[in-house]
């Protein structure tokens, strides 16, 4: 992950922050964070400091962060989000209904975000309103539980069975809402994407 991304979101800044911090606009933030343009030494050396990280650390020159000022945070936040769509970067999601965190320890193990269930197909166990914390991949195990993409369209978080000629996403709540079955064909042409893992289902009581 880009280590300013990765600074940022320990932080719990957004690139607008950074922008605002720079005085530049937040496209600029994101072409860095994309790895498509080079950050000038004068606004790394801003931005070292204001992490508390050694200049090369930031730019990735240098894998030792050196430096006093900074700990390693007890916890990572991640947004909250009410929708996901195909094709759509996690650094562009502008639709943060929340936070939440996680460990920092499971932080290094991928890239995160909240995905706000809506419905209920996969009850009882996940409900409604419930926080699903996703692990971004494109690969899952069959049986697992991962957010998946059909059509482009925003996630639903669904059981998966991989079966030799398609895929099968099924909803908890069987006496509800039946199996969709998805052929290889109509996995290419639609098409139907895995988003990521469910890790965690979280859930509040007001």
């Amino acid at each position: 992950m880009n280590r300013l991304k990765m600074l940022r979101r320990q932080k719990g800044v957004k690139q607008g922050d950074i922008a605002n911090l720079l005085h530049i606009t937040q496209g600029a933030v994101s072409q860095w964070e994309l790895g498509r343009t080079n950050m000038d030494y004068q606004y790394a050396k801003t931005l070292a400091d204001y992490f508390g990280v050694t200049t090369d650390y930031l730019l990735g020159e240098a894998d030792i962060i050196d430096s006093s000022t900074i700990q390693a945070p007890a916890a990572v936040r991640i947004p909250v989000i009410g929708t996901i769509r195909a094709g759509i970067p996690l650094a562009a999601i502008e639709d943060i209904e929340d936070w939440e965190e996680i460990p920092a320890d499971m932080a290094k193990k991928g890239e995160f975000v909240a995905l706000r269930v809506k419905g209920d197909s996969m009850l009882p166990d996940i409900k409604d309103g419930d926080v699903a914390i996703i692990r971004r991949q494109e690969s899952i195990e069959n049986g697992q539980i991962a957010a998946v993409i059909v059509n482009g369209e925003e996630a639903t978080i669904k059981k998966v069975r991989l079966l030799p000629d398609g895929i099968m996403l099924i909803g908890l709540n069987t006496e509800v809402y039946e199996p969709h079955f998805y052929s290889k064909q109509e996995i290419s042409d639609l098409p139907v994407r895995i988003y990521g893992k469910l890790v965690e289902v979280r859930r509040k009581f007001y």
